[in-house]
């Protein structure tokens, strides 16, 4: 599986219905923000507002941006990754991995020098660049890159302190991309206060994932003002439905859900490491800040084991084979509700 949340192709095979299985394989938060009621009035016969004015308004109270700073919405983070990278270009790619894939695919199809850095394990580990498929060490960040970090990272959740890599890369003259995305499950500051002080700085952020709307695909970049406006002239009129625009505003404007869905998130993420590490499947259990956990399985098991056992449970996990440095004993659950973690529990005692 190349990404979590296919729970239509593994209802078919488990011979259930796609709302019946248990997935763990996408990290979306369980709950929601937003009444689907209060949709009900959401006019769909004009076209929407092709500027988002009201949209943007919210998303820049939610996320304060200094003043010499703009954004621009997409059709979800993975439209706002390609349509970034398609703008830049870039000749190279440092990419902090293991991390989302989606970074080295479009990277590998317009045709750039990817370089890896491995973190996971030991941070900074060593730098390969993959040329012609096949990897090889290299010294440093090149001049004039363009850094892909993600924070907290995915798949383990890390949460990463940043101003010795920020020097490190404007030294480097990159162009810096810091994939915000689960940010919101922890208290930690966002580093869009760093866009007043250095205009080659990228944030993206998804909002399908804290607000827990998958099938709501907004998205956003954060980025200079000069930056956002040359990006806007490559981008098509009205991306996003006035259902979309919607939902996101009354979402954000539920402050209360903020708080109480870190509650439930430290809460669930407890209790579902302590049901990993009573499982004894696992070697290692890795400490996260987001909505999700990494496990490594023994030596001798490995994630499609895992999931044929807990198939008959109808419960969907994700092995993370596709994740630079990472292979078939890696596993990632999503932290859910405490109903459905004992029927984890349950299914991983089969």
């Amino acid at each position: 599986m190349q990404h979590g949340g296919n729970i239509y192709a593994f209802a078919a095979q488990v011979g259930c219905l796609p709302e019946q299985v248990l997935d763990f394989s996408a990290n979306i938060n369980p709950q929601q923000a937003v009444d689907l009621h209060d949709l009900l009035s959401v006019s769909l016969t004009p076209y929407s507002d092709p500027d988002y004015r009201c949209l943007k308004q919210a998303i820049t109270q939610r996320y304060p941006l200094p003043e010499n700073a703009d954004i621009e919405v997409f059709n979800g983070a993975s439209a706002a990754i390609f349509a970034l990278l398609r703008y830049l270009q870039p000749h190279d790619v440092v990419l902090y991995a293991p991390l989302y894939g989606e970074y080295q695919r479009l990277a590998e199809r317009l045709g750039c020098n990817i370089h890896i850095i491995t973190r996971l394990d030991s941070f900074l580990r060593a730098a390969w660049e993959c040329s012609n498929g096949a990897p090889r060490q290299t010294q440093g960040i090149p001049n004039g890159a363009t850094v892909i970090f993600v924070n907290p990272a995915t798949p383990d959740g890390t949460l990463y302190n940043q101003p010795d890599l920020f020097s490190e890369w404007i030294a480097a003259d990159c162009h810096i991309i810091i994939d915000e995305s689960f940010l919101d499950f922890c208290t930690a500051e966002s580093a869009m206060a760093h866009l007043a002080h250095y205009e080659k700085l990228t944030i993206i952020k998804s909002l399908s994932k804290f607000y827990g709307c998958a099938g709501i695909r907004v998205g956003f970049i954060a980025a200079h003002a000069d930056f956002i406006r040359d990006l806007q002239q490559l981008e098509p009129a009205w991306k996003l439905s006035s259902l979309d625009m919607a939902y996101t505003q009354l979402a954000l404007a539920n402050t209360d859900f903020i708080t109480q869905t870190r509650q439930q998130t430290d809460r669930n993420r407890v209790l579902l490491r302590q049901v990993l590490h009573e499982s004894g499947l696992f070697s290692e259990i890795y400490p996260s800040a987001a909505n999700f956990l990494l496990a490594r399985l023994h030596d001798d098991n490995d994630g499609y084991q895992l999931q044929n056992l807990l198939a008959p449970a109808q419960i969907l996990i994700r092995v993370c084979e596709n994740f630079i440095g990472l292979d078939k004993r890696y596993v990632r659950f999503a932290v859910k509700e405490p109903a459905i973690i004992e029927q984890l529990a349950i299914g991983l005692h089969t």
